[in-house]
């Protein structure tokens, strides 16, 4: 990975995503050093105060608040500052809000002429994984957004709870964006191997089609109905961040949903999306060539022309 501190990592924003990842980070010991960088000096001091607290009850590491000259050798840089979703709102409303705020963002970065690699992770995390490739000038390897592996996620934990069956047995992928357009490929999705719907019939169930669609909706409707109740969602993608650093970090070569820049697959090009990866010490590695049916094809191109077009309304902000 060059010239970096694989034990150090940074976080650019310190709101609930931020400070709920960096206390994630905290207590499964993956860095040495977290350096957390707001807007708002204070709150980043008082985060990683707060965190800091807990390092005698974990083992010895260095939290602390800082600037963008800290981040130079970080291993990992992850990116949630930006504009919550509010109630009521999709990921895509805060598109405007948010590739501002990247604009002054990434030129910071690339100024400290940082080697490690960038974890997009603020929403719409498709668009602004794409706007960072283009504003970095970074290898595209090395810049991820979190993508769909949180939608996968809540998928996994929906099917294993409906088939009382743990959760790490399902195998199956959330794809395209992380949003409204997102496609769970039940085409491919097994139990250990057991085609879904054998798994299922084995378990007394026999209305799949039904079933898959309350589920889907159910994972695309997660966030809005977490967010409706308590404001926020941080826990979820605090872990997800937590995994994908595990994967870098320990050169894993794990299958993880994230999202990077397509360029012909599926008929797909110029745009970021969610498809299974493989994640290692370099970032993004190669796209797994899943398989998918007629259907899902078609609704993947849908999700990346639903994404080429909140590009196009873009034009004005100079991503070039």
């Amino acid at each position: 990975m060059g010239q970096v501190n694989l034990r150090k990592v940074a976080m650019i924003g310190c709101g609930y995503v931020g400070s709920a990842a960096a206390f994630a980070l905290m207590q499964n010991r993956l860095f040495a050093e977290i350096v957390l960088i707001d807007v708002d000096q204070e709150k980043a001091e008082g985060e990683a105060m707060d965190i800091g607290h807990g390092i005698p009850l974990v083992g010895n590491m260095k939290i602390y608040a800082g600037s963008y000259d800290d981040i130079a050798d970080a291993a990992i840089i992850v990116i949630t500052a930006g504009a919550g979703q509010k109630p009521g709102e999709t990921r895509l409303d805060l598109v405007h809000r948010n590739v501002s705020i990247y604009q002054k963002i990434i030129p910071e970065i690339t100024k400290r002429n940082c080697q490690g690699i960038l974890l997009v992770v603020s929403n719409p995390v498709d668009i602004l994984t794409y706007v960072t490739v283009k504003l970095s000038g970074f290898p595209e390897n090395r810049v991820i957004g979190s993508g769909t592996v949180l939608d996968t996620a809540r998928l996994k934990y929906q099917v294993g709870e409906h088939l009382a069956v743990d959760s790490k047995s399902v195998h199956a992928f959330i794809i395209g964006e992380h949003g409204d357009s997102e496609i769970a490929v039940w085409s491919s999705a097994n139990i250990s191997g057991v085609p879904l719907d054998d798994f299922c019939e084995m378990r007394g169930q026999w209305n799949h089609d039904k079933i898959q669609e309350n589920i889907a909706e159910t994972v695309k409707r997660s966030a809005y109905e977490i967010i409706e109740r308590k404001q926020a969602t941080y826990y979820g993608v605090a872990m997800t961040i937590k995994r994908i650093c595990e994967v870098i970090i320990r050169d894993e070569k794990s299958i993880l949903p994230v999202s990077t820049m397509m360029h012909g697959e599926f008929g797909i090009d110029d745009v970021a999306l969610s498809m299974p990866s493989i994640v290692g010490a370099d970032g993004f590695e190669v796209r797994v060539p899943i398989s998918l049916n007629e259907e899902e094809c078609k609704n993947l191109r849908k999700s990346a022309q639903t994404l080429k077009e909140i590009l196009k309304q873009c034009d004005q902000i100079a991503i070039e």
